[in-house]
């Protein structure tokens, strides 16, 4: 049970500030990076029908992903929350430069207009993002004490 609420604790936090972030990406001007309305319009072909499916969509799949991170954490020997953190970023990079590559090529297939073409500045937002909810998934596991060893 501990872990299911870690999990949504992580993943719920983590996906926030990942949002955050690619939110604020996009409102620069400096990258189309909002996944958000890119996941929903996916889902409902609409531009001004996507925000509250893409935040459904985004928020469900960060809790799924967090319990992966919290398994791969779990079979490394980390003390601190900053070994949490800098643990779930590597993670995060990982994911973050597998899942660029993959943005790029379904941009091209994007049913909405504006979220067709996802160019280098796209990848690299969604890199650092993922990289940033890495962090912060091994924030919460580091803070909550989830995986550290009992006091010997």
């Amino acid at each position: 049970m501990e872990f299911i609420l870690v999990s949504i604790m992580a993943g719920l936090f983590g996906t926030g500030g990942m949002t955050l972030l690619l939110w604020a990406f996009d409102k620069s001007g400096w990258a189309r990076a909002d996944m958000v309305r890119a996941l929903g319009s996916y889902a409902t072909r609409s531009y001004q029908k996507s925000l509250q499916p893409g935040l459904l969509i985004h928020f469900a799949a960060g809790i799924p992903f967090a319990m992966f991170y919290i398994y791969v954490l779990s079979h490394l020997n980390l003390s601190s929350v900053l070994a949490f953190m800098i643990g779930g970023g590597v993670i995060g990079f990982v994911h973050g430069f597998a899942f660029s590559f993959v943005l790029v090529i379904l941009a091209e297939h994007h049913p909405v207009d504006e979220f067709k073409e996802a160019g280098f500045e796209v990848a690299l937002a969604h890199f650092t993002a993922h990289v940033f909810y890495g962090l912060l998934v091994g924030f919460v596991i580091g803070a909550t004490g989830y995986l550290s060893a009992p006091p010997a």
